[in-house]
């Protein structure tokens, strides 16, 4: 068989290959899709990332790191939103890619988008676990150190971490109705919860604070940027759901530019008041929300944004969960994963074995991994896609301008580049170590690609299998008779064998 790593699959194909499988209940709005995508975004990044972004990188000057990193990720999101009302089909840029660029790209994309939500996750999960176990400490209830810490942290697993991701797993399980309303019940309880710490922080803010505002240079708010960029991962994941969502090409670019606006706008109220309330020297710590409230003396709230904390990281990592699991949906349809991936649970209707594989791995990721490693590796991957999907939409424009496009990139392709160099410059600021971890990564998924996933592609089956019942048929040169071609280029032919063409017909 030819080897052909860049076959794409049509999009007329992947559309019709949705509905013909359509097992997954389509039951979500616009309004369920803006609180996935603010469930998703919404967590990590304001009550871990917010203190280690300020005091190792940026200073005050995170609240352009922010409005930098958000900017990345708007121009980002409309490019996803383009591709999502074109194709509403389970899988993000891994599908995007499958029909674009091929099939050896799709394949590094959906590697890339494992490295994305499988470790994203895991740092939700230890983010989780060190503020539940804050709250049990201020109770005066104190866990045991081996059962907080992982091996490689002087324990012997982190137990708060498997709880919740059983917990946001189960979940997950029990279909997309459930988890939208325990979304949604999660993500208004963290938005008051916010803006709770707003209203009270405001008054407080000590302008000196913010002086001098950039300690380390625009170099330090790039890389502030760079790293805070793990804060809006999740926007994409509104596109995974595209299966179940009642009107996807209208409410799939309303779900993903609403969630991500919405979130921008809260980060960079939470990032000014965050360094207003204390210096940043002393937001070096795993929960810089209750740090900063104590300095300023608040500290009847520390309790209330210490809850609210462990409501924005459930939903963060119910979320990825849920996400992944319809990405690995998305790579067993294909064949490109085992056929288990793709089996749909009769009753709940959701992708259980793709559910469960994706909760035991992001709890063993969580008690193995500290969560600066985990925050970079997560980066690398949602950046790689962000370029891959934003040349998908200009090479989609070229390819394809008669597919129908309820959303349209505006400014295209000036948007689409501009989006590739926002990411390329933040992929740039990430540190050297990060990028030979992710060339690792990258190097195994090739090679699991090569081993697995090529020779099990139902697209390469489907080639091959119309090739064997395709007619032997000779092509006849424009004016040449086949015979006569023949036999002046062999003219030995003649005598040795006895070959018969049919006569043309004038």
């Amino acid at each position: 068989m030819k080897v052909n790593f860049w076959r794409t699959k049509p999009v007329n194909d992947l559309l019709r290959e949705a509905k013909d499988q359509e097992k997954l209940k389509r039951e979500m709005g616009a309004a369920d899709l803006v609180a996935l995508g603010v469930g998703a975004i919404i967590g990590t990044g304001i009550f871990v990332l917010t203190g280690v972004a300020a005091a190792n990188y940026a200073g005050p000057g995170v609240i352009l790191s922010f409005l930098i990193s958000g900017t990345a990720a708007g121009l980002a999101a409309l490019v996803y939103a383009e591709l999502a009302s074109m194709i509403p089909v389970a899988g993000s840029a891994y599908t995007y890619a499958y029909a674009t660029f091929g099939e050896l790209l799709a394949w590094i994309i959906g590697w890339n988008l494992i490295l994305e939500y499988l470790v994203a996750a895991g740092a939700v999960a230890l983010g989780w676990s060190s503020y539940f176990t804050d709250i049990l400490r201020a109770a005066d209830i104190h866990l045991p150190t081996s059962l907080t810490n992982s091996p490689f942290r002087g324990g012997i697993l982190d137990l708060p971490a498997i709880f919740i991701t059983t917990l946001a797993t189960v979940i997950a399980l029990t279909g997309p109705r459930a988890s939208a309303t325990t979304n949604k019940v999660i993500v208004a309880i963290k938005v008051l919860v916010i803006l709770t710490f707003i209203v009270l922080g405001f008054p407080r803010v000590n302008p000196s604070h913010w002086r001098p505002f950039l300690p380390f240079g625009l170099s330090g708010v790039a890389q502030g940027a760079a790293i805070v960029f793990f804060a809006y991962i999740g926007f994409d994941a509104v596109s995974t759901a595209a299966e179940e969502v009642r009107d996807p090409a209208r409410d799939l670019p309303r779900g993903i530019i609403g969630s991500l606006a919405l979130s921008t706008l809260l980060y960079m109220a939470v990032a000014a008041v965050l360094t207003g309330l204390t210096s940043y020297n002393r937001l070096n710590t795993a929960s810089p929300v209750t740090t900063a409230l104590l300095d300023a003396g608040i500290r009847g709230a520390s309790f209330l944004i210490g809850m609210g904390a462990l409501a924005g990281l459930t939903s963060v990592l119910l979320v990825g969960i849920y996400a992944q699991s319809r990405i690995f949906l998305a790579m067993g349809r294909d064949g490109l994963l085992p056929q288990a991936f793709a089996w749909v649970h009769p009753k709940f209707r959701t992708p259980w074995v793709a559910t469960i594989v994706v909760g035991i791995a992001v709890a063993l990721i969580s008690s193995l991994l500290p969560i600066e490693i985990i925050a970079q590796l997560a980066n690398v991957g949602t950046l790689s896609a962000f370029i891959i999907v934003s040349m998908g939409v200009i090479i989609l424009r070229y390819k394809r301008p008669d597919l129908p496009r309820p959303f349209r990139v505006p400014l295209a392709p000036w948007l689409p580049l501009l989006t590739i160099i926002f990411a390329g410059y933040l992929f740039l600021n990430l540190p050297r170590l990060t990028w030979m971890r992710f060339g690792i990564w990258l190097i195994l998924g090739i090679l699991i690609y090569l081993v697995y996933g090529y020779r099990h592609s139902l697209l390469a089956n489907r080639e091959e299998v119309a090739l064997k019942r395709a007619p032997l048929r000779i092509e006849r040169p424009t004016g040449v008779p086949v015979d006569r071609l023949f036999f002046r280029l062999f003219p030995s032919a003649r005598l040795n064998l006895k070959l018969r063409f049919p006569r043309r017909r004038s």
